[in-house]
């Protein structure tokens, strides 16, 4: 597709006419029409506006005329995983788990690379021909060639220091201690806990990245514990295979 006709598909799947589009662009309808016509593209201004009104890259709004892979982990990236900037716009240089509200989540290649292996092993890679690939791989990529210019000075890593003491010294009945927390993307870690009632809740927002891990349960073999937090809160449950029954333990403002 161009960009006349992504911006065409995008506009009518939102529901909006040319005139309400503009008015959210601050252009003219008749500006709007031309792009949707073909007779002109988006300046760079519009474009960023396009961009955060229909929550899509502006490579997406060009035609993808190229692929975009987050320059930290090496991933593929789509529209759904890109990561954001503080101010909640769309960053084409990273994933949502590499880069969360203008923070990058990872100072450390080993770290990253033990987080990344059992991903890649399901998709067909031995243990050696994945850790071989992201060695050989992630030097490449920009975050890691300009980490001392991008970095926070430890900052991040600090807080996930004193996130883990703070839950560790909750001191959960069958939970092991915790020695590391990953960034998460919370559409895939949004369980519906039941509560008192009969009623369900998710406590999470799909679009946002928290800090989590799974730990296996020293009660139930069959089950295990879940961990999420960020500098707003901590969230403690368990769940079964694949998140079945999901039964929320503990969830603490901070």
């Amino acid at each position: 597709m161009n960009t006349k006709d992504v911006l065409y598909a995008l506009r009518t799947r939102s529901g909006l006419s040319q005139d309400a589009l503009a008015e959210k662009l601050f252009v003219t309808r008749q500006a709007v029409s031309r792009w949707e016509n073909g007779e002109t593209v988006p300046n760079t201004e519009a474009l960023k506006l396009l961009s955060k009104e229909f929550h899509v890259s502006i490579n997406t709004l060009l035609g993808s005329p190229h692929p975009l892979i987050c320059q930290c982990c090496g991933m593929p990236m789509e529209d759904e995983i890109l990561g954001r900037n503080r101010d909640g716009s769309i960053n084409e240089d990273y994933c949502q788990w590499c880069y969360a509200d203008g923070t990058y989540t990872y100072s450390d290649m080993d770290d990253l690379i033990r987080v990344c292996l059992p991903h890649m092993v399901e998709q067909g890679f031995t243990e050696e021909q994945a850790r071989a690939y992201m060695k050989q791989t992630l030097p490449t990529l920009d975050y890691w060639k300009r980490q001392t210019q991008l970095g926070d000075g430890g900052q991040f890593e600090a807080l996930k220091g004193q996130l883990i003491d703070e839950i560790n010294a909750l001191h959960i009945q069958g939970m092991p201690k915790l020695e590391k927390l990953n960034a998460l993307v919370g559409a895939y870690v949004n369980l519906e806990y039941p509560l008192p009632g009969g009623m369900k809740a998710r406590f999470l927002d799909d679009r946002t990245t928290y800090l989590g891990n799974q730990l296996p349960s020293a009660l139930d073999p069959d089950r295990c514990f879940g961990v999420l937090a960020n500098m707003d809160f901590i969230l403690i449950c368990t769940y079964g295979t694949e998140g079945a029954d999901p039964e929320l333990v503990l969830y603490k403002k901070r």
